[in-house]
């Protein structure tokens, strides 16, 4: 088993989630995007509880490239503040060379 990195961001709508993916997946800095289904995001911002709808996408990428791809999302990103987590996961030998040729790592 070999290590990948997965990062997690959420976005304020399917459309953007779905345009920050593409962008992300064309410029090679993750092998595949997994847009997920809506979800509600109860968070404190500036004093107060806020509950919003998102969409989550999972973006699986090579360990090096976890810090950039962050930075590419924040970058595309809307929000004044865009979270990306990233976090390693272990993946069978086939899943990992994928990933690694498809993002050039």
């Amino acid at each position: 088993m070999s290590d990948i990195a997965i990062v997690y961001a959420t976005f304020p709508d399917r459309e953007v989630a779905q345009q920050v993916a593409e962008t992300i997946v064309a410029e090679r800095l993750a092998a595949c995007a997994n847009v997920m289904g809506d979800c509600m995001s109860v968070y404190r911002w500036q004093g107060d509880i806020a509950r919003d709808g998102e969409t989550p996408v999972l973006f699986k990428t090579a360990i090096a490239l976890a810090t950039p791809l962050r930075e590419r999302i924040e970058a595309l990103h809307p929000y004044d503040l865009a979270v990306a987590e990233a976090w390693p996961a272990g993946v069978g030998d086939a899943v990992f060379d994928w990933v690694a040729r498809e993002t050039g790592d």
